[in-house]
């Protein structure tokens, strides 16, 4: 019986730059979700978020090959997210807002809003609760909502932020402290 876990992602990345196409199978699967979400609530349209992470995927296949093991690989495949989606916002300025009034919109907040067994008015409270999340994630300033999101969706540290966002430390743990007061005062009605 063997006592080791899963392959770590850094081994199972130099697997597949040697060959293993499974090995990148495992990575997809483990990764996927995470990277499609944090791209999903950064520009708030699922089909969008689809070519957009599809882009990373490919993004990482290319560069593949020049794959060194110096932070972990989350780390590594978030900053090709965030660099993909630094691009698309260089060239489309434009940022919709995200509400109940859409099919998008409504369709995210029954999901933050899951089923909980509780009654009808219960439901309600959440998806309403959901919905002021959504609409005050909306609201923070991009690098805010980027740093809250990876550490949100990703489980990445302020030192993993700060490095796939290219800024420094301090400047992550500042993004991410106003984030969470900006959110925090939004849904202080909640409470």
């Amino acid at each position: 019986m063997s006592l080791e876990g899963p392959p770590a992602d850094e081994t199972l990345m130099l697997a597949f730059v040697a060959g293993d196409a499974q090995a990148f199978e495992v990575l997809y699967d483990r990764h996927a979700m995470p990277v499609w979400r944090f791209v999903q609530r950064s520009v708030h349209d699922s089909a969008l978020a689809d070519d957009l992470v599809q882009d990373v995927w490919f993004n990482l296949l290319r560069h593949a090959p020049d794959y060194q093991p110096k932070a972990r690989f989350r780390t590594w495949l978030f900053t090709l997210a965030h660099h993909r989606l630094v691009d698309h916002w260089r060239t489309h300025k434009v940022h919709s807002p995200l509400d109940a009034d859409t099919e998008e919109g409504a369709a995210l907040a029954d999901t933050l809003a899951a089923e909980s067994g509780f009654g009808p008015d219960r439901r309600l409270d959440s998806r309403e609760q959901a919905q002021a999340l959504l609409d005050a994630l909306t609201a923070l300033p991009v690098a805010q909502r980027e740093a809250f999101l990876l550490q949100a969706e990703a489980g990445m540290s302020v030192a993993e932020i700060a490095q796939a966002t290219g800024v420094p430390m301090e400047t992550a743990r500042s993004r991410l402290r106003y984030a969470r007061a900006q959110l925090r005062a939004a849904l202080e009605t909640f409470a």
